[in-house]
């Protein structure tokens, strides 16, 4: 699947310029980080395939940007000079000493020779495959991987195949940028962030983006002030326990 073309992109912008009014016309927060952080530069790498997407989160995994980055690099040279990634056979062809060589755990082998054997077998196809499929589906079917978790695939989702709709409740960042944004005492658990982003539909992803920008805002000292007082978020019903 080629890179975005110049067609696309303007297409892309155009839906996230459409995307940005409806999400600052629905919640005044988020108008004010929009205002902040200026347009959305969420970019979808539609040249990259899935099976690649995923390899590379796996190897990102419990490491720093600048490790996983070393981590990759040694590998992806042990196939050639052409800097071209390898395909399933060619990894899982590779010895796990190699493989061990660049870095990567003893779990790290054992996902990444999963993940090509998936590929092999397509249960991970080509990214055309994917974009007849809803985000559930795959997230259903990619998580059956080792080491692929739900995160995983929701990030598959909005950066390789650029799905609009993904609030990835999980995540560290989208739950901090939401804190710091509308000035809670602490981070949201995640089924009170889903509840709340239900307001978003059907923009979560371009939402999401914008809350990790609110981090990235406060960083910076650059951050709007939060309301006051700060929004009462929904409250989860406790389940009592049934005393046998």
């Amino acid at each position: 699947m080629p890179a975005l073309n110049d067609a696309s992109l303007r297409a892309l912008r155009r839906r996230q310029r459409r995307a940005t009014a409806a999400l600052a016309a629905s919640d005044p927060v988020l108008a004010r980080l929009i205002e902040a952080a200026g347009p959305c530069r969420l970019e979808p790498a539609r040249d990259r395939p899935p099976w690649q997407h995923l390899a590379r989160a796996i190897a990102h995994q419990q490491l720093n940007g600048n490790a996983a980055a070393t981590i990759l690099s040694r590998f992806v040279a042990l196939y050639g000079d052409a800097g071209s990634f390898p395909t399933p056979g060619q990894l899982l062809a590779t010895p796990v000493a190699t493989l061990r060589g660049c870095g990567f755990s003893a779990s790290k082998v054992a996902a990444l020779q999963d993940l090509a054997r998936h590929a092999l077998d397509g249960v991970v196809p080509d990214t055309a495959t994917l974009d007849a499929l809803d985000d559930e589906a795959i997230v259903a079917r990619l998580t059956v991987i080792r080491g692929i978790g739900r995160w995983t695939v929701e990030m598959l989702l909005m950066f390789q195949l650029g799905r609009p709709d993904v609030l990835p409740v999980d995540d560290f960042g989208v739950r901090e940028g939401l804190r710091l944004a509308y000035g809670l005492r602490q981070q949201p658990a995640p089924r009170v962030l889903s509840q709340w982003g239900v307001r978003w539909a059907p923009w979560r992803s371009i939402a999401a983006w914008y809350l990790w920008r609110a981090v990235d805002l406060a960083r910076a000292g650059k951050l709007p002030p939060p309301p006051r007082p700060a929004p009462r978020l929904p409250r989860l019903r406790r389940t009592r326990r049934v005393r046998r």
